[in-house]
């Protein structure tokens, strides 16, 4: 429950119906897209200014009332779980596109336009916005930014980091900071980059500038079935081997694609142990060129057919099975459980067999889709909550799945966060000194651990409770490290 004097606070600076405290309205809140995890706030508030975010954190830095960031709740890690004392930020109402600029190719959106608003609203300037997470038609750009989010691009175009400009954001004592500029570099440290991806921990986003390109002239897509996941995995290290940086680079095991065809019927192979989707774009000339590239590459990597798009509609088709794997999948299953874990290149036929074993050592179904041009997998683990144990036995095996990703050089995660997924498996990658230097970047910015608190960077003795790494207790005391 909200302390009153707070909540007479926020009440003073908000909208009646900007606060909300009743539990029918604050439960809609109480997870974000990853529904493991749930806790009711104290209070939601949903400021339409700049100026009411300002007052919220500092009514609620001067009344140690942590608060938690909120975008479209799309995250897969529990970034935006509820503090069950606190308050939800939620910057919903923050929808406008300030601007865009066609010479600079640069669009100034406030965090809660959807990723794909952008690009519709760029569309007739002949420009579009990179980033494309499956996610796209709903999730916020603040979101993005918050958790550097990638998409099926991400090979040729970067994250998010890299196509963001400049950041006008809040830290927790109301105080606005603007970082990064209109160049393509400014002075001092980079700490565009730092809060790219800190997970509301730093900073609360309230407008963000980022990059638009040019639209691609031409753009095809080659859909390629295997009759071994393994051969499918060395043949995406071999696409990028041979020189070749393609547009997209997306593997879908057969589950995966068997769901998404009853789905969306995007005409994929129902046979085929795997299936590709390897984009080129670029003009005409360049796109023909690299795909006859391609299509030799794949077809001396084992493929047993190669389909490419006609046209734009064709081309579509195919990528539509990949955008809506996830819901595909949840049409198959009371429940399922996203990894988001990234490998090299050369560790994905041994990663691939390791899930599919371990697939029947659980009982538990598993889908594969991920980016593998850049090895970042999502396997989905099917299971239903309602049945005694399976919750646990999916979280478990998420957990083996990113200790293999660490084992084998990867790290625990590509583009959905860490949230309070993957505390556990963040102290088995990181040592002490590496957590306790992410700490006090932490204190830096927020000494009094208010903001998205128990997100993303566990402390020291929470590693020490979870058994993962050897903390010495001096350590746990040393005055430097904040404790939260």
């Amino acid at each position: 429950m909200l302390d009153p004097t707070v909540h007479r606070s926020l009440a003073a600076v908000l909208p009646a119906a900007s606060l909300l405290t009743a539990p029918e309205d604050t439960k809609p809140y109480e997870c974000d897209g990853l529904t493991l995890y749930r806790e009711r706030p104290a209070a939601v508030v949903l400021p339409d200014t700049e100026a009411q975010v300002v007052d919220v954190l500092k009514l609620c830095h001067l009344a140690r009332v942590p608060v938690v960031a909120r975008g479209a709740g799309t995250s897969l890690s529990g970034g935006a779980l509820p503090n069950a004392q606190g308050v939800v930020l939620s910057l919903a109402k923050f929808r406008r596109i300030l601007s865009i600029d066609p010479l600079a190719r640069t669009a100034v959106v406030q965090p809660g336009v959807r990723n794909l608003a952008i690009s519709e609203a760029a569309a007739a300037f002949g420009l579009y916005y990179a980033p494309d997470p499956s996610s796209q038609i709903a999730c916020s750009i603040g979101g993005n930014v918050a958790e550097n989010a990638g998409g099926v691009h991400c090979l040729k175009y970067g994250l998010t980091v890299h196509n963001v400009r400049k950041l006008r954001a809040v830290l927790i004592d109301g105080e606005i900071v603007e970082l990064g500029g209109d160049a393509l570099d400014s002075a001092g440290y980079d700490l565009l980059a730092l809060i790219t991806g800190s997970e509301g921990l730093l900073a609360v986003i309230t407008e963000i500038t980022v990059k638009l390109l040019p639209k691609p002239q031409c753009a095809r897509v080659a859909l390629a079935a295997f009759d071994d996941l393994e051969k499918a995995g060395a043949a995406v290290g071999a696409v990028i081997a041979a020189g070749i940086i393609p547009a997209g680079l997306e593997m879908m095991d057969q589950p995966a694609t068997r769901a998404v065809e009853d789905f969306v019927h995007a005409d994929y192979p129902l046979d085929a142990a795997a299936v590709l989707l390897v984009e080129s774009d670029g003009v005409n000339e360049e796109v023909a060129a690299e795909m006859d590239e391609i299509k030799r590459v794949l077809t001396e990597s084992g493929a047993t057919s190669i389909r490419v798009s006609k046209d734009e509609a064709q081309r579509l088709l195919f990528w539509s099975g990949r955008k809506a794997a996830f819901p595909a999948v949840g049409r198959i299953s009371p429940d399922y459980y996203c990894i988001d874990g990234t490998i090299p290149r050369r560790a994905l036929p041994r990663v691939l067999s390791a899930i599919e074993a371990w697939s029947v050592e659980y009982g538990l179904r598993c889908a594969n889709v991920f980016h593998a041009g850049d090895g970042n997998l999502h396997p989905l683990i099917l299971f239903d909550a309602n049945v005694e144990g399976e919750s646990a036995k999916a979280v478990a095996f998420g957990d083996r799945i990113l200790g293999l990703c660490i084992e084998v050089g990867g790290t625990v995660t590509g583009e959905h966060g860490v949230g309070v997924e993957k505390l556990k498996t963040m102290c088995e990658q990181f040592g002490t000194e590496e957590l306790a230097a992410f700490l006090r970047i932490k204190g830096a910015f927020d000494p009094q651990g208010l903001l998205n608190p128990g997100k993303a960077v566990p402390t020291l003795a929470r590693c020490a409770e979870f058994g993962r790494m050897r903390v010495h207790a001096g350590e746990l005391r040393h005055p430097d490290i904040p404790r939260f």
